[in-house]
């Protein structure tokens, strides 16, 4: 490692003027001595190898460029320091990792995956008998910021066929959920760790509105609050965290992880999402979010 510790922050074009957590983490690693720099990850006149480590942040297009991005990610895991690393990266992309995590006996939103080339038709009728009279959401396995996910009343029966339908078309695994209503009234909890410790918590509120079109943009805009978490959500998300080893045998831990949260009817917390590639870290909603961050990364 170089003298002054050269970090590379990782976004894309479209993004840099709309990470919220870029200016903090930059003024964190000055503050610990680093030479931070925010560089786009289809740069193609950057050189990764220059750079101590090289962290991923908002590299927001990466799930419509997927094959493009994995390939830069290996790239680069082979010339230096990779957060998070690349067996974590490969992972995470495609939220049928929720199966895996079920698997290990966490609490994950039920879900039905769909492969392109099967029957669409008998697919949802088969959630409608696992979820009866219930809202559904709709999404691709691969996408971030609810991109391609829409939320489907339960007597639309065209509307959510014709949904799954276009994602198969376009050779997408899809995903079924039931929309779970809590939700609306009291929001996702967000809760980030940082070297396997517990760093903060935000509430989103509810970003699916019934019927309504896919978002076209890098992201759904979100409405954000600081949260305390409860103590069946902590118990939780360490034990998602816990459960990483297991299902990764030769992947090191995560460095930063986002654990997203929602309760079902009877009021029993479970993981609707595990953000390990480019989550929003929000750290200008907790004093010290920031630093925590960058300690993480100096004892990794």
């Amino acid at each position: 490692m170089s003298a002054v510790p050269r970090i590379a922050l990782v976004s894309t074009r479209d993004a840099l003027q709309r990470d919220d957590d870029l200016v903090p983490l930059e003024a964190a690693l000055r503050a610990a001595g680093a030479a931070p720099a925010v560089v786009c990850w289809d740069d193609a006149a950057v050189d990764w190898g220059g750079f101590d480590t090289v962290l991923i942040r908002s590299t927001w297009d990466y799930t419509w460029r997927l094959p493009d991005f994995m390939d830069w990610a290996a790239r680069v895991a082979a010339r230096t320091r990779l957060f998070n690393p690349l067996p974590l990266l490969r992972w995470n992309a495609d939220k049928r990792y929720l199966r895996d995590l079920a698997g290990h006996g966490i609490a994950t939103v039920p879900t039905q995956p769909v492969a392109p080339g099967e029957d669409a038709a008998a697919a949802l009728d088969a959630a409608r008998r696992h979820w009866p009279r219930q809202e559904l959401v709709i999404k691709p396995s691969i996408g971030a910021g609810s991109r391609g996910a829409r939320r489907l009343r339960a007597d639309d029966r065209d509307g959510q066929q014709a949904h799954l339908h276009d994602l198969m078309a376009q050779g997408r695994h899809a995903l079924i959920q039931p929309y779970l209503g809590r939700v609306d009234i009291e929001g996702e909890s967000a809760l980030l760790f940082f070297g396997g410790r517990f760093s903060h918590a935000i509430r989103k509120g509810p970003l699916l509105r019934t019927g309504a079109a896919p978002t076209r943009a890098l992201f759904a805009p979100e409405h954000i609050q600081p949260r305390t978490p409860a103590a069946d959500e902590l118990a939780l998300a360490g034990r998602i965290l816990d459960a990483l080893p297991r299902l990764l045998l030769d992947a090191p831990p995560p460095l930063y992880a986002r654990v997203d949260l929602l309760r079902d009817a009877a009021g029993t917390p479970c993981l609707i999402e595990l953000e390990l590639i480019e989550p929003s870290l929000f750290l200008d909603f907790a004093p010290g979010a920031a630093p925590r961050l960058v300690d993480a990364l100096q004892r990794a």
